[in-house]
């Protein structure tokens, strides 16, 4: 399931990251042979108002072929190629762009909608995780907490107070009341790696605040411009050796995210979505070759000499940067695959 959730949030990513490319050239007048969501060997096809519409096996990218960017196909005059710099930049730009309204519509949608999540401090099982002490234990969502070792229990910030003063790996009786019968259950706490105290793997029980479509607009658009500040100071952090290459998420770790996103709530499955959306935004616009940095790149180059870069010179660049990036996604899914191993 989470696989599956990850495959269809990466292909919406992909899908209005290709759209913003595929609406800018054909309102330009760029005639468009192909828009494909991912890479390789074509899993089913279909064709409309002469455009090939297809999905491909790999679901980790997807392109618009238009006229005029391939060798040999540059006599078209309303090709892309034959387009001014400043058109040039305007299809390039119109992908990442389209990243970032996915991102404040999904804001918008998770605060009107469904609303912003909101702790209590009741003693309340909010969430029960999955393989964790307390599922073993037959604790469920919803059970009020009365007692831990005989220690009443009157609120969560009580509760793990009392938790994470237990020996990780010894029995703890708690007292719950479930649909107003008490019962009794034994949980045998673990050591949770993140904050290296005992933990049985709940959350406490979280409300969800609606707002205003208004409100939701302007809340949705400061989170999607602080999400971009600090998703650009930590690429600033990496590039200056501030932070490790193997800290790098690849495809397989961003599954796991999203599956311990989707573990804690919708809510927050929706808002990592946003943050993946920005991100993918914010990487395609670096100048690396065969991201649409690049190719803003060679448009801003063109408009200065008042010529553009020889057609096969900028192909062979943008070859070089694809088969850099395979070996970057090479690289960091085998980080992904050693921390998995390692734990």
């Amino acid at each position: 399931m989470t696989i599956l959730i990850a495959i269809i949030i990466i292909a919406v990513l992909i899908l209005f990251h290709e759209t913003g490319h595929f609406l800018a050239a054909r309102r330009i007048g760029i005639p468009v042979y192909e828009f494909s969501i991912g890479f390789g060997y074509k899993i089913f096809s279909w064709r409309k108002d002469e455009v090939d519409y297809s999905i491909r096996v790999f679901p980790l990218g997807g392109f618009v072929r238009m006229a005029g960017e391939e060798p040999g196909d540059q006599d078209n005059p309303n090709g892309y190629s034959h387009r001014t710099p400043l058109e040039k930049i305007r299809v390039s730009f119109a992908g990442p762009f389209m990243n970032f309204v996915l991102a404040l519509l999904i804001f918008i949608y998770s605060y009107a909608f469904i609303g912003i999540p909101r702790t209590t401090d009741d003693p309340i099982i909010g969430k029960v995780f999955a393989g964790q002490p307390a599922e073993q234990a037959g604790i469920l969502a919803g059970d009020r907490i009365l007692a831990v070792n005989g220690q009443q229990v009157d609120t969560w910030d009580e509760f793990t107070t009392i938790l994470s003063a237990q020996p990780a790996g010894t029995p703890v009786e708690m007292e719950i009341d479930r649909g107003g019968k008490n019962t009794e259950l034994q949980v045998i706490p673990e050591i949770n790696t993140s904050t290296g105290t005992p933990a049985i793997g709940v959350l406490s029980n979280i409300v969800y605040e609606k707002q205003g479509l208004l409100t939701a607009v302007k809340i949705g658009l400061q989170q999607t411009y602080e999400l971009t500040v600090v998703l650009l100071g930590g690429l600033l952090t990496m590039v200056t050796g501030g932070a490790s290459a193997a800290e790098i998420a690849g495809p397989v770790g961003i599954v796991g995210l999203i599956g311990d996103a989707a573990q804690v709530g919708t809510v927050f499955l929706l808002s990592f979505a946003a943050f993946l959306s920005i991100n993918l935004g914010i990487l395609n616009l670096l100048p690396i070759p065969a991201l649409d940095g690049s190719r803003i790149v060679f448009a801003v180059i063109e408009a200065i000499r008042r010529k553009p870069v020889q057609p096969e010179k900028e192909g062979f660049i943008h070859w070089l940067g694809f088969m850099f990036l395979m070996a970057l996604i090479v690289l960091v899914t085998f980080n992904d695959i050693m921390k998995f191993i390692k734990g």
